[in-house]
């Protein structure tokens, strides 16, 4: 995977998890483009910026519903 030289795509779901996925294919159903297309490495890099907080979206409401 070091010389994984592939165009990657940041992808995140509904609940606002993130992943990346190869560029030459169609995003799939349940993930949305993210907007950022690079190296894997830079893919993954770009995820740990902006990838804050680990918690699925529903469990955020939730907790935050709790008080």
């Amino acid at each position: 995977m070091e010389d994984d030289e592939r165009a990657y795509r940041v992808v995140r779901n509904d609940e606002e998890q993130y992943s990346i996925w190869a560029a030459e294919r169609a995003v799939p159903r349940g993930w949305h483009a993210e907007g950022f297309t690079g190296t894997r490495p830079e893919c993954l890099a770009h995820i740990d910026e902006v990838w804050v907080d680990m918690r699925p979206l529903s469990l955020r409401r939730a907790m935050d519903a709790a008080g």
